[in-house]
């Protein structure tokens, strides 16, 4: 069974910095998107940002600016940079690479 793992999550204070992990198989990472979604406390998950096996990134606007995805397809792991964090931030963040989702890794932002 196809497993992604993320990891990097953790508390931290507003406007600080995480960088989200998520690797996968390599029979799946590198011909393949890879996107990150959020589900904050009590609400729907939602898109935060993709990258194209190409590398071609997006971004939902209320991250643009302070989120980064990237992939290192040589170590079949997609990255999510988190900088000046806020506590509207604060939810779990899952990756998604074709129809397998990972674990999910907490993120909290205090205020």
């Amino acid at each position: 069974q196809v497993q992604l793992v993320e990891s990097g999550g953790g508390l931290v204070q507003a406007g600080g910095s995480l960088r989200l992990s998520c690797a996968a198989p390599r029979s799946i990472f590198s011909i393949n998107a890879v996107a990150w979604y959020r589900q904050p406390p009590g609400k729907q998950r939602g898109l935060v940002a993709t990258i194209t096996s190409g590398g071609t990134t997006s971004y939902v606007d209320s991250v643009k600016g302070r989120f980064t995805i990237s992939r290192d397809n040589a170590k079949n792991t997609a990255y999510l940079q988190m900088n000046s964090l806020k506590p509207e931030d604060t939810a779990r963040y899952y990756c998604l690479v074709r129809t397998t989702w990972g674990q999910g890794t907490q993120v909290t932002v205090s205020s």
